[in-house]
Parts: C-alpha cells; sequence; structure tokens
C-alpha cells in the first residue's frame, strides 16, 4: 500500500492506536473507520487481501483495481477457501478435475484467462472486485473502472505531456519507498527507459539489470547499455543464451496454472540474478497498454476512424461477400483490416490465430475436438466497428494484460522472494492517461506519442525514436533448433495424447513440419509447456480428505 504512511497519519489522528510500521495493520484500522467501500477507495497500490468481521459473520476477499495480486477462492457445503494461488486450494484438496474451457483458453492464449481457473470448483477474484461471503453466500461487486475517454482536444498534446511527465514523477517515487535495496529492468526500449530516468532524477540510488540473448536480432543489450550510460547508473546483463534444454520445469514451478509466455523466461532469469542484490524491482510494465504502444492500437484506431465515415449498408455486403472466401496470404492484413472496419472487436477476436490452428493441423484429441471458447463468440457488428479500439482496450484489461503480462511479472518476482513495482500501473496515472483521446495518445500515427515526447524532451533523440521491439525470445528458432530433441523426448509419451486432450499424429506431424522449417508454431510451444505443468502438477498430491479444511466433499 504505497499511501500506508499517509493512511496512517489520517487514522491515528482519528484515535487509531497503531502497535506496527507495516500497510496491513492500515487495511483493520482503515476497515473499523470507514469500513470496507471506504477503504478500498482509499488504497493506492497492488494488494489482494482477505479481511474477517466476526460481529458479521463476513468475510471479504479484494483484489487491487488492476490485478497485479492475484486471489483465488473455493466454496462448498458452507465452507469457503482461499488463496493467492490455484496450487495452494489444490494442495488443500479444494480443485476438481481439469477444466476443458480453461483449457481451450490456455491453447487459444498460451495463459488461463481470470474467467476461468484450470481447476473446476475454483474462482479467481476479479481484478477491482470485492467478493462478500455472509452466512455462505456469496456476492461480487465491481468497486472501479478506467474513466471514459475525454473527448478530442482535451486536454491538449502539450498538457498531456506535462501531467503525465508530473504524475509519472509521483508514481515512481511512491515505489522507491522501501527499506529494502531497488534495482530496476532495463530493456533497449522507452518505458524502462523512462522508469530509469525518473529515478536517477529523483535522485535515488540504483542498479538496473538487462536480459540479453546473444547471437539473436532482437538482443536489446547495446540499446540498454547506451541508455545506462547516457543516465549514469549501475549496470548488469544478464545472459539467456539458447542452452540445450528450455526452462519449463522453472515455468512450471513460478506459474500454479500452465503459462507460455515465452518472455517469461527472461524475466525468471533476471530476478533470479536482482534477488540477490535488491528485493524490490521497479519495471515498465504498463506503458505500452496504457499510452498505445502495440501495431494493433494504431490499426484498431484507423479502423474506428474509417468505419465512423462508412455507410451502414457497406459493413453488411462486406459481411455477406466476406463469409465466401479466405483471404490469400498477400492480402490477409488488409482483408482483416476490412473486417475490423465492418465487424468490429469480434472481427479482432476471429482473426487470433489461436484454435482454429489446432483443428486445421489436426491437434486436438477427443476431449477437446469441438472446443471453444466464450471469447470468440463476440458477434460482429458494425456499431462495434466504430468503437473497436475503445472496446479492444476494455477487453484487453480484462484478459491477456492482466493474465499473461501481469501475471508473468508478478509471478516471475515472486518465485525468487522479490517485489516488483510498475509506475506506469499508478492508479493516478491510469486514470489520466486512459482518458486521453487515441488522437493524443497516437498523434501523428506514432505509437506512444506522449511517452516519446517525453522521453525526446528528457533523455534524447535515440531512445524516443527508437522502434517498438518487445522483449522476446526466440523460442520459435530455439524449438526446431538446439531445444528439439529434448521437446521431441518429452512429447513422445505425451500425458497430453494418453489422456485424450492431444492427437499424437497431428503432434508428430507437427515435429516433423517444425524441424523441417527450422522453426516451429507458437503452438508447439504452448503444448510442450502444458505437458510440462501437467506432468509437474502430477508429482505435487493434494491434501487426503482428512487434512481438507471443512471437510468439503470430492
Amino acid at each position: 500500500i504505497y499511501n500506508f504512511r499517509a493512511l496512517t497519519t489520517e487514522l491515528a489522528a482519528t484515535g487509531a492506536h497503531f502497535r506496527s510500521r507495516t500497510d496491513t495493520e492500515v487495511l483493520l484500522h482503515g476497515y473499523h473507520r470507514w469500513g470496507i467501500h471506504g477503504l478500498v477507495a482509499r488504497l493506492r497500490g497492488m494488494f489482494a487481501f482477505a479481511l474477517w468481521d466476526n460481529a458479521q459473520r463476513t468475510l471479504y476477499l479484494v483484489r487491487d483495481r488492476l490485478g497485479i495480486k492475484p486471489l483465488v477462492y473455493a466454496e462448498r457445503n458452507g465452507c469457503i477457501a482461499f488463496a493467492s494461488t490455484v496450487r495452494a486450494l489444490r494442495a488443500g484438496g479444494w480443485a476438481g478435475d481439469l477444466d476443458e474451457e480453461a483449457l481451450a483458453e490456455y491453447l487459444e492464449f498460451g495463459f488461463v484467462t481470470d474467467r476461468r481457473a484450470i481447476y473446476q470448483g475454483l474462482t479467481k477474484v476479479p481484478a477491482a472486485s470485492i467478493v462478500r461471503w455472509q452466512h455462505g453466500v456469496l456476492q461480487t461487486e465491481e468497486y472501479w473502472t478506467p474513466p471514459a475517454i475525454r473527448p478530442a482536444g482535451t486536454p491538449t498534446f502539450e498538457e498531456a505531456v506535462e501531467e503525465t511527465e508530473r504524475l509519472f514523477l509521483a508514481a515512481v517515487e511512491r515505489r522507491l519507498d522501501a527499506d529494502v535495496p531497488v534495482g530496476a529492468l532495463l530493456s533497449g526500449g522507452l518505458d524502462s527507459g523512462l522508469v530509469c530516468w525518473a529515478v536517477t532524477k529523483l535522485g535515488a540510488d540504483l542498479t538496473a539489470f538487462t536480459v540479453g540473448t546473444p547471437g539473436d536480432p532482437e538482443d536489446e543489450t547495446t540499446d540498454a547499455c547506451a541508455t545506462a550510460a547516457e543516465l549514469g547508473i549501475r549496470h548488469r546483463l544478464v545472459g539467456l543464451p539458447a542452452s540445450e534444454r528450455p526452462g519449463v520445469e522453472e515455468l512450471a514451478s513460478a506459474y500454479a496454472e500452465p503459462f507460455a509466455c515465452a518472455s517469461a523466461l527472461g524475466m525468471l532469469r533476471v530476478c533470479k540474478e536482482v534477488a540477490s542484490s535488491a528485493k524490490v524491482l521497479l519495471t515498465g510494465d504498463g506503458g505500452d497498454d496504457l499510452f498505445l504502444g502495440y501495431p494493433r492500437h494504431r490499426h484498431l484506431w484507423l479502423a474506428e476512424t474509417l468505419a465512423r465515415v462508412t455507410p451502414p449498408g457497406a459493413s453488411a455486403w462486406w459481411r455477406s461477400a466476406r463469409a465466401s472466401f479466405e483471404p490469400a496470404t498477400p492480402f490477409r492484413r488488409a482483408v482483416h483490416f476490412v473486417d475490423y472496419v465492418t465487424g468490429g472487436l469480434g472481427a479482432f477476436i476471429e482473426a487470433h490465430d489461436g484454435l482454429p490452428t489446432y483443428h486445421r493441423e489436426g491437434l486436438l484429441g477427443e476431449r477437446l475436438a469441438t472446443a471453444t471458447i466464450d471469447q470468440r463468440r463476440i458477434p460482429w457488428s458494425g456499431d462495434s466497428g466504430r468503437r473497436v479500439l475503445t472496446e479492444y482496450l476494455e477487453y484487453d484489461r480484462r484478459t491477456q494484460f492482466v493474465a499473461e503480462y501481469l501475471t508473468k511479472v508478478d509471478g516471475a518476482a515472486m518465485h525468487y522472494a522479490l517485489e516488483a513495482r510498475s509506475p506506469f500501473l499508478d492508479q493516478d496515472l491510469w486514470e489520466f492517461a486512459s482518458a486521453l483521446p487515441p488522437a493524443i495518445r497516437l498523434r501523428g500515427g506514432r505509437l506512444k506519442a506522449v511517452l516519446r515526447e517525453l522521453a525526446r524532451r528528457r533523455i534524447g533523440h535515440r531512445i524516443a525514436g527508437g522502434r517498438k521491439r518487445g522483449f522476446s525470445i526466440p523460442v520459435e528458432r530455439w524449438l526446431a533448433g538446439r531445444w528439439l530433441p529434448h521437446v521431441e523426448a518429452t512429447l513422445r509419451s505425451s500425458r497430453l495424447v494418453g489422456d485424450g486432450w492431444i492427437r499424437s499424429e497431428g503432434l508428430r506431424a507437427e515435429l516433423r513440419a517444425s524441424a523441417q522449417r527450422g522453426w516451429a508454431r507458437h503452438q508447439l510451444w504452448y503444448l510442450y509447456v502444458l505437458e510440462s505443468w501437467m506432468r509437474a502438477e502430477q508429482a505435487h498430491r493434494p491434501a487426503s480428505p482428512s487434512l481438507r479444511a471443512c471437510q468439503p466433499t470430492p
């Protein structure tokens, strides 16, 4: 709770007596003074907590606004259990069998969204939500949503840059309040560079860490070293070479559900390195999502702009014509763009190359032969096309942003007893920037235009003008190269095949095709990670019924 000192002072002035200097005690006194809603409205930070009111016989489960910290629960036979991870509840005997729809979500995205848990009987507390459990009755309410986007022209671009700088510096300063050494993750890009600049401007001591992939064209160590030199900060490089075997065992250990975000391999590596010298790690996560830094943001904004001047009849005509053909590869992007204009969010989701590839390549076994996911049932709509970027940002905030991006960082950090903090996830900054019109955030068609202008003024043209490069691990090449023998050996006696999830013929064909092409589809990586996760789960048996809290029935 970044503002716990201010809350402590406020509560002490009303007569509260504190026995410690921890932020946890603020929750107790704050609840007694303001109630659950008044307390949560005042909290600034990342949190997942349970609060039991003995007088009211009421349990509250609360998760922070963006979902940085996880919280899971199970309710059965008038009893409730809760924990930070799915694995903890399974160990206590509260989890059922694997959830088929959650597995389908994983195959689509490479992670399980917050809508589901990988095991039946478990539920994730949604971001920005309070779960109230009283007398065996559950109620869930959302206590916060980002503000609506402002009308175009308010504020001006100059005002947006100035206010962003003020709020960003305040956010960094809040996250530097620590009793332990602080490090920072520095890529060669814009967001982490701004974090390191802000730390130096505030006069704090800092060591920056960079993950490198030697020999890879996307390796960012050169740019990161240049940024560190310009800012005058200590800098350590952490190499992640293409080893003989991938570190999927560590992925399975660090993440309670199957998780195939390849950059998590690098995140785990850097967290292990940082843990020897710091306990708090500043990151640049959230900058792309908040200030519109992905190419898809620009595409959807252009589609939204065009949709607003497209006659309604044109949308219906295109959808009718579109049903009769599949675009050839050279024209696929152009055709999909017209889909977004005429079909909105439903068309964008449908264009994602997820489950259809498994179906097309004959990979799905009988237990998943008809698998689909709720997200693919979003209908095409011309009205959606006219607000497709706005709808996508809300959709993404509830899916990939929280379940992949935030999970990646928090899972890796907690695995090595670190606390990861990102200034871009600050509530005040988020509420300001998420309401900025796309014309401001994408001024002149430039991704993250506001942050680029801030970086140009405070760091220099090199980092401000750099091209967008995600923190990537080239698993597609490594899977078909040095990792291939180990991957083949692991999947040869696959539990996925034995349990009827995946067809052996399709899996063997995919392995052969990967070796011949010299690169692997991401679907093969997803399957390999899932296989490794299932084996790790098999080694951790849940508690016997006699140890289960409240003696829930299976």
